[in-house]
């Protein structure tokens, strides 16, 4: 059975963590750990996740930070850590699984990697469809390709009500469309959804100082170098309450909220271009000369004129979902 590294960020958790926590023990995969990754909680969520660190050793990890790095970096250091601290000694007997005959090829023990938010619930069955997933593109690509997995989600409040049984649905993204300059321009990966196997763990090594978020970090490194797979099914709670540092956001709202804030949405599309930068900065060693072109472009397309901004964008396609957020992006562009 193959290893799942769950890897969780807190930060004054304590309201929710338990209820989280004892989803992902009641699963039905076992074979996991949980990383737990603190950034300088001042509630009682530290004193929570002790209990299950000494009733599951081995099991529940937690690593204290000693300085607030942020939801996205906590996330990404705690992927490198957990792999880390997960390097197999060189007996590679003790990686086969099963007993396979000199005939069977022989299938190792692989690592895959989670991420998971310290105040939804997962569906028992989360990690299990998961893998299913994941083991079927790797049967298509192969294992040494970078894979990155993600579902749907139930949009829930506060007392785990559904508001939205979609939330791919709700928010109206297009799924289909994860190539490069897609993603580049649009993350469609929900990360409390996500796996990624171990080929695209180790394309992580290199911590960015500029990703947007986690989850779309990883799905730059999977858009470039592999493939990103999605698979239309609920897998969480996805619970949604004041303290959220993304949450879901109704079409309507997210449409009306872009209009009302022009300004703010232009200092958006620059961020974004500056981790197209950090990109092409960390990945020009090993991306293709087709993806240096789309990802320098993208990366300067601030410094361009009006009219070649529109036309690198229609050019490389650096669109997102749907008419309306692309009336909206070449107006603000």
């Amino acid at each position: 059975m193959n290893r799942v590294n769950i890897i969780m960020a807190t930060y004054n958790g304590a309201k929710y963590i338990r209820e989280q926590i004892e989803s992902i023990i009641k699963g039905q995969y076992d074979n996991w750990k949980l990383w737990i990754f603190d950034d300088g909680s001042t509630d009682d969520t530290l004193s929570i996740i002790e209990e299950y660190v000494s009733h599951y050793p081995g099991k529940v990890m937690c690593q204290q930070n000693t300085v607030n790095k942020g939801v996205t970096l906590n996330f990404l250091e705690g992927v490198k850590y957990a792999a880390e601290c997960n390097k197999r000694i060189a007996d590679p007997e003790e990686e086969l699984i099963g007993n396979a005959t000199e005939e069977e090829e022989p299938e190792f023990i692989r690592d895959y990697y989670m991420f998971c938010d310290q105040d939804d619930v997962w569906m028992t069955d989360k990690i299990c469809k998961t893998m299913m997933q994941i083991k079927k593109v790797e049967k298509k690509y192969g294992p040494d390709q970078p894979i990155a997995v993600f579902t749907d989600a139930l949009v829930v409040d506060q007392e785990l009500n559904i508001v939205e049984r979609s939330f791919i649905k709700s928010s109206r993204l297009d799924t289909c469309k994860v190539d490069l300059p897609h993603i580049m321009m649009e993350n469609k990966l929900i990360g409390c959804t996500v796996m990624f196997n171990e080929s695209l763990q180790k394309l992580l090594e290199l911590q960015p100082c500029n990703a947007r978020y986690h989850d779309w970090w990883v799905a730059l490194v999977a858009a470039a170098f592999g493939h990103i797979s999605f698979l239309p099914a609920v897998t969480l709670f996805y619970r949604q309450h004041g303290d959220n540092v993304v949450g879901n956001q109704n079409f309507l709202s997210y449409i009306t909220d872009r209009v009302s804030s022009l300004q703010q949405q232009k200092e958006v599309i620059h961020k974004t271009a500056l981790q197209a930068k950090e990109f092409y900065k960390i990945y020009e060693p090993v991306m293709s000369e087709k993806q240096k072109i789309q990802v320098s472009c993208m990366a300067n397309i601030l410094n361009e004129s009006w009219i070649k901004r529109r036309h690198l964008i229609l050019k490389f396609g650096f669109m997102k979902t749907g008419i309306l957020r692309n009336l909206g992006l070449f107006y603000i562009l």
